[in-house]
Parts: C-alpha cells; structure tokens; sequence
C-alpha cells in the first residue's frame, strides 16, 4: 500500500455513557482513491471507528492520522474541507429546505461574508444532479422520506467537495433500487473523481461487490481485512458472524454471493 491517506494508530476509543473501551489499540491503514467496506456483527464498533476517523469521537488513546497529520491538531474548516461524514440517521435541529440544506455542504469553502460564488452554485448542481434530487429542492426536510432523506444528505456532503467520504449504513431506509442507485453513484465517483470512501455496511454482499477491501471488525479490533474474496470466508463468518455460510460464484459483474445457511449455534 502506498503511503495512508487516513491511518487509525493505536486507537481506544469509547463513548461518554460507555463503561468500557468500544474499540481497543486499532490499527487500520486507507490508501488514497480507496472504497473500504466496515463490517462486523452489532457492537463490534463500525460506527465507532468511523467517526474517530471522522474527528466526531475524540480517541482515548493513539491517533487518527490524515494526510500523515494528526487529525486532532488539524484547524476545523481544514478538516471540513479534506473529509464529510454522513452519519446513520442525521437529523436537523431546525427545519431547512432541502435547497438550503445542500448549500450548507458548501460552509467550509466560502469566507468571512458567506456570499456564494458561481464556483459554490456549480458544486451545489452537480451535487443535487449526480443524487437525483432536483425535483426535491423546494420541499422540506422533514417533509421527505427516509430514503429521499438518505439522499439529501449524501448531497450535502458531496457539496462539500471532500477527498475522503465516510458513510455510517447509507443503504439505510433505501429499496433495492435505490441503494443500487446509492452504490453505483458511490462507484462513480471513486472512479471518475477519485474520492476515497469508507462506509459501514450490514449486507455483506453489497461490501463484497462495491468495495476494494472489505475489513471486518470483531469486539472491537480488526479481525480480518482484505479482498472481498479473501476475506468472506466460510470460516471468517464462523468465528465472527455466528453463520454456516456458502461462498457461491456471482452473475457477472458480481465477483462471488454469501449465501447464509444458518446459525452455527
């Protein structure tokens, strides 16, 4: 791998309300251009990982490492303009148009006044373009499904322009459709933009289709990380998942399918 563009070093992480450590001495190296796929059983801390990597939970103990800087001692607006997390479920506090919203991504890039500029207005259209929301931008937030929402939020943080995407679950409240759709885009623009991306995913098929390396995470550490094939194996989803799983060969453009059998226990 060359250099990381965001590196985990060491990392203890846990939350305020937490007794324990949800994430133990973790350590996990992202190449850039990159699409990595986090996944693990409930609590095996996936969410927890990506929002150290996010700078939205404050390690206790080693470093998340961005561009080869610590990621803590980054100003704020310099972090905003290098990474955009898009977490499971966001919510407003204040309703907004989803117009407004989208602009909003744009925060980091503008100055002091705040006034857009054309290169704003262009980043803002072809975020909406590229998430299939122009017919949504005069209608509120709160007013949209969950699924519309999901993509509303993508758009905002496409936007904001960013290098690395971290993404908590984003098939989350779409149909099969969309989440296609989702993927695909997300495809898209790691090859045509060359974004690096990392995201939490509950279907292992989907992990194994879109993502360079899938890396799975067990109590709180990696427990095994590499090419889809590699590493989603019959014995990885044993000891990790708790599955009887057949590994079968995918239709093409798909590169193999987990077929959960049952329960090992």
């Amino acid at each position: 791998m060359s250099d990381p563009y965001v590196e985990a070093q060491g990392v203890d992480a846990a939350y305020p309300t937490s007794d324990g450590l949800v994430l133990q001495n973790l350590h996990l190296a992202i190449a850039e251009g990159e699409v990595v796929a986090l996944v693990g059983p409930n609590g095996s801390g996936k969410s927890t990982l990506l929002r150290a990597l996010g700078r939205i939970l404050k390690p206790k103990g080693g470093a998340v490492m961005l561009e080869g800087r610590s990621l803590a001692s980054l100003p704020t607006r310099e972090v905003a303009l290098k990474l955009a997390l898009l977490p499971q479920g966001p919510t407003l506090s204040n309703d907004l148009s989803v117009h407004e919203l989208v602009w909003m991504g744009r925060s980091p890039h503008q100055g002091w006044l705040g006034l857009p500029s054309a290169g704003d207005k262009a980043a803002v259209d072809w975020a909406t373009k590229e998430t299939g929301i122009e017919p949504l931008l005069q209608r509120s937030v709160s007013d949209l499904s969950g699924g519309e929402r999901q993509r509303v939020w993508l758009a905002m943080a496409l936007a904001q322009q960013p290098r690395l995407l971290l993404l908590d679950e984003p098939t989350t409240f779409l149909d099969l459709a969309h989440q296609l759709d989702l993927l695909e885009l997300v495809r898209y623009l790691n090859t045509e933009h060359g974004l690096t991306v990392v995201m939490v995913l509950h279907d292992l098929n989907q992990a194994a289709r879109y993502a360079h390396r899938v890396v799975v995470l067990h109590e709180g550490a990696v427990h095994a990380q590499g090419t889809p094939q590699a590493v989603l194996t019959p014995e990885t989803l044993a000891a990790v998942f708790g599955i009887e799983a057949e590994i079968i060969e995918g239709p093409a453009g798909v590169g193999m399918v987990v077929v959960p059998v049952k329960r090992t226990s």
